[in-house]
């Protein structure tokens, strides 16, 4: 994948559908907010090979169990959500994606989140 766009991310795709052409730059983003971002992916990325897949992401809601007892209904809600979040998050279910795009991933989200605000969605 070379970089993201309405092709390949969800986040860009619904952000062109509303007529919205924001781009991202990593200039705009604070270089500690670059290191926590990049942390936080090699917290998911549990195999070490720079991609975060669903199968990796899908350990955090069987981990609940055991930190809290959570029941069977529990988790599967969980798995359902971290499903949903992490996909419009960029992560595509068979490719994955890749660490080099997570911060971009990251902040594409965050602009369709704040265009569903502005347009009462």
């Amino acid at each position: 994948m070379p970089g993201l766009d309405e092709t390949n991310n969800e986040s860009y795709r619904y952000l062109r559908s509303v007529g919205n052409t924001w781009k991202f730059n990593v200039e705009d983003v604070h270089p500690k907010m670059l290191e926590r971002l990049y942390k936080r992916f090699d917290t998911f990325d549990l195999d070490t090979d720079g991609k975060m897949n669903m199968d990796e992401i899908m350990y955090w809601p069987d981990r609940m169990r055991q930190l809290v007892n959570a029941t069977d209904e529990q988790v599967e809600k969980m798995r359902e959500a971290v499903r949903v979040f992490f996909f419009n998050k960029g992560v595509d279910p068979v490719h994955g994606l890749k660490r080099e795009d997570w911060v971009e991933a990251n902040r594409v989200f965050a602009e369709a989140e704040r265009e569903r605000e502005r347009r009462g969605e």
